[in-house]
């Protein structure tokens, strides 16, 4: 096992030498430069690539296999795009008003107005890192739901870029009361929920045509406080970035909380795939999203 945890801390440093070395460039020329590692990547990761293209192949069955390829190189194109991001967060931080343009303010004013906080879901699409901590720094108090990441160095550098943004995180493993504590602060609960994670509870909703195992905690949380569930999403334009935010999620209510529990989940979901369909080369293609298998009926793991 230590043997097979050696490569983190090397990874680590070679994280660190090409943030120095990012730091050396004009942003441009850094950001070019990642992305084009970011392409080289695919090519060399086979694993990587190989999981990449399998999920492409099943969201996308029509398109040829060299429409593929190209469509892998980009999404890790993008990859690199936000690493180089991250890496300068000093850099550029004094510049998001002019990198990252928002449609869609009103929807989170409302929420303000009405004063009882609100959740907040977003994908790992474009650069969410900055999707938060930008509305963060526009004046919309929120928290984060996070994973702690198993290198604990990389954790910590991820928690700081956030912090950088004033953009606070709540691991997953501390008590709810963190959770319900931010909500009574009247304060946004943000939860980046497109993956399949074995250990939360969820349901399965249909994702490109598949069931796929879903968190249920932002739609479960929302319905037992009855606060409203904000969509965002952020697509990159070029080096620039367009926050999205749509219009909180039409709640069902049918009394019978595990069925709403699965409808406002897919309803969720729906939207979710429109925009990845959308924006394809911006999402993450080489997460299992259909590992866990639906083999009964049962819809929640309560």
């Amino acid at each position: 096992m230590a043997k097979k945890k050696l490569h983190r801390p090397i990874l680590y440093g070679l994280l660190i030498l090409l943030k120095a070395f990012f730091s050396l460039l004009p942003f441009g020329a850094a950001f070019r430069f990642a992305g084009l590692m970011g392409r080289l990547s695919f090519h060399l990761i086979k694993k990587e690539r190989m999981k990449t293209l399998a999920h492409l192949k099943i969201a996308f069955p029509d398109r040829s296999e060299k429409e593929l390829q190209r469509l892998g190189a980009d999404v890790f194109q993008n990859y690199g795009y936000v690493a180089a991001e991250l890496a300068l967060i000093d850099k550029l931080l004094p510049n998001f008003g002019t990198m990252i343009s928002v449609t869609g303010r009103e929807v989170l004013d409302e929420v303000v107005r009405q004063g009882n906080g609100g959740v907040a879901i977003v994908s790992h699409l474009g650069n969410w890192e900055f999707l938060g901590g930008y509305l963060t720094m526009l004046g919309y108090p929120g928290v984060v739901i996070g994973r702690r990441i198993y290198y604990d160095k990389y954790d910590k550098m991820l928690v700081g870029i956030r912090e950088k943004m004033k953009l606070r995180t709540i691991y997953r493993d501390e008590s709810s009361r963190a959770i319900l504590k931010a909500i009574k602060e009247k304060k946004f609960v943000g939860f980046v929920v497109d993956q399949d994670v074995e250990t939360v509870d969820g349901i399965f909703a249909e994702f490109f045509g598949r069931p796929a195992f879903t968190p249920s905690a932002p739609v479960r949380l929302a319905m037992r406080l009855g606060i409203p569930v904000v969509p965002l999403f952020i697509v990159r334009e070029g080096m620039k970035h367009h926050i999205i935010i749509e219009p909180a999620l039409d709640m069902v209510a049918t009394g019978d909380t595990q069925k709403d529990i699965v409808t406002n989940t897919q309803k969720w979901v729906t939207l979710q795939e429109s925009y990845i369909r959308r924006y394809p080369h911006l999402w993450v293609w080489n997460h299992k999203r259909w590992k866990t298998r639906q083999n009964t009926p049962v819809l929640s793991r309560n």
